[in-house]
């Protein structure tokens, strides 16, 4: 009798939390030089969401680039980030890229237009992956932003 309740139990709370659909990928913003000094150039990014069902999940970056003035400059790598239930919410994606890599031959020219024009093109391109009780899904990022240069 006693396992039939723990087991009644538990089949009624799963059965109220329920993943209706897949949490909505609003887009990303907030592009932006976080720091740059002579050493290192961070640019940062919010990645927003909107999560409509009773539990939550974890979203984790699938390997995504980062370009600067369409030269791929590095691939951000973070933590897993906790879904919070019913709630919009957001990620940051954040990256550091070496000076001397946005100085390098392969990409003088871009530089030198962007020192006049005082702006990067920075595009973030990869995939987010949802994961919650074995259902999973990707959703693909793409997103170019002019960014101003504080000289």
């Amino acid at each position: 009798m006693k396992n039939f309740i723990l087991l009644l139990t538990i089949v009624l709370s799963f059965q109220s939390c329920s993943v209706k659909e897949k949490p909505e990928f609003i887009g990303v913003s907030n592009i932006k030089i976080k720091d740059a000094d002579n050493i290192t150039v961070e640019i940062t990014a919010d990645a927003m969401f909107k999560n409509p069902n009773d539990i939550g999940g974890k979203l984790s970056t699938e390997s995504i680039k980062v370009y600067v003035n369409n030269v791929e400059m590095a691939t951000l790598v973070s933590d897993e980030f906790k879904v919070p239930a019913k709630d919009e919410f957001t990620i940051p994606l954040e990256v550091s890229i070496p000076t001397d890599s946005i100085i390098s031959n392969k990409s003088i020219g871009g530089l030198l237009g962007s020192l006049l024009s005082q702006k990067l093109k920075v595009q973030y391109k990869g995939d987010i992956k949802y994961k919650v009780l074995g259902f999973s899904h990707t959703y693909e990022v793409d997103k170019t932003e002019d960014v101003k240069i504080k000289l």
